[in-house]
């Protein structure tokens, strides 16, 4: 009797290692949904967070990823793509889960450090080799004969930025509302094809060598200089836009999946030493300012704007420049051949 108890009560104490083990070895998974040009950063960091994560728990963790144009991918998961985070490259695309449904809470900003945002980037202008067609300014990618590559900004939030970048800058150095817009407008008039997200504009101007300058993220140019040679110069206009780069848990997914604990870890090593070393590695403009210092020469100094200072917050840009029948919409129905 007293053998077969302590039978039984050892194996009642094992049932949970047991368990615990048996879960480690299937693995818990994550998905983490992001925007175009982020797949390279997030492919090595799940691999380093994945190593950290068993090496601190002991548990198997499988990260995956999914990549497209940033509003595109937003709404994918509105419409119940179930992400457990979310790491976009503007709060508009977070706001958004929020506004369809309460996926987030709306002061999800709030609950990391820096508004969320573990990194940003800026705008800037990739010429062709020479800078043949001599442009430095968002001025000139209005000029005629300039072929400019962007991505929608109906489905990117590079194509976004690069507007805002264009305006903000202009209004910044004195213009008028209605000269920024027009600005906004020449630049428009000059690309020649709308791609869906920074990757595909990458793309068509790296590989199919259409246009003169393609504007994309910072952290995008050593990528293409790597794959495509060194065929192509960076030009950083004097005024650019800083690009926040927020993430966030799904609070409605995480909850019903249980993967809340590990989800907020996976976004809280962002901050870490090696999460913003990565970072750095992949030309990511870090928060850590003792990092950022170490690596002055990869990140020039430039003037920078957000778009909370020129444009009122996201909610209000998307509402008057991007919403259907905005000031993009009226800007694109103009453009010649329409």
């Amino acid at each position: 009797m007293s053998i077969a108890l302590s039978r039984s009560r050892r194996a009642a104490l094992l049932a949970p290692v047991l368990w615990w083990s048996s879960q480690a070895l299937a693995g818990t998974s994550l998905l983490n949904v992001s925007y175009d040009v982020s797949r390279e950063f997030y492919k090595e960091y799940n691999a380093a967070f994945a190593a950290h994560w068993k090496k601190q728990t002991g548990a198997v963790l499988v990260l995956n990823q999914s990549h497209g144009g940033s509003s595109k991918q937003a709404r994918s998961v509105a419409d119940g793509l179930e992400a457990d985070v979310i790491t976009m490259n503007q709060a508009n695309d977070i706001d958004i889960l929020h506004d369809r449904g309460g996926l987030v809470p709306a002061d999800w900003a709030k609950r990391l450090p820096d508004n969320a945002s573990p990194t940003t980037s800026i705008s800037v202008i990739l010429v062709r080799k020479g800078n043949p067609k001599a442009i430095r300014t968002w001025t000139d990618l209005g000029r005629p004969g300039i072929s400019v590559i962007i991505p929608n900004p109906k489905t990117s939030g590079n194509g976004r930025y690069t507007y805002l970048a264009a305006w903000g800058a202009a209004v910044q150095n004195g213009v008028s509302p209605a000269a920024a817009r027009a600005l906004v407008e020449r630049i428009f008039a000059n690309v020649p094809v709308l791609d869906g997200g920074g990757r595909a504009a990458t793309t068509t101007f790296a590989q199919r060598q259409l246009g003169d300058a393609l504007v994309t993220f910072e952290s995008e140019v050593p990528l293409i200089q790597r794959e495509f040679g060194g065929d192509f110069e960076v030009i950083y206009p004097e005024r650019t836009i800083l690009a926040e780069n927020p993430v966030s848990v799904v609070d409605k997914v995480v909850d019903r999946r249980g993967t809340r604990k590990v989800a907020e870890a996976y976004l809280a090593w962002l901050w870490s030493d090696v999460g913003q070393a990565l970072a750095v590695k992949h030309h990511l403009r870090p928060r850590n300012a003792k990092l950022l210092a170490a690596h002055a020469k990869d990140f020039p100094k430039v003037q920078t704007f957000t778009v909370d200072q020129v444009f009122g917050g996201w909610k209000k840009a998307q509402k008057e420049h991007f919403d259907d029948g905005g000031i993009y919409d009226q800007i694109v129905i103009k453009k010649p051949g329409r």
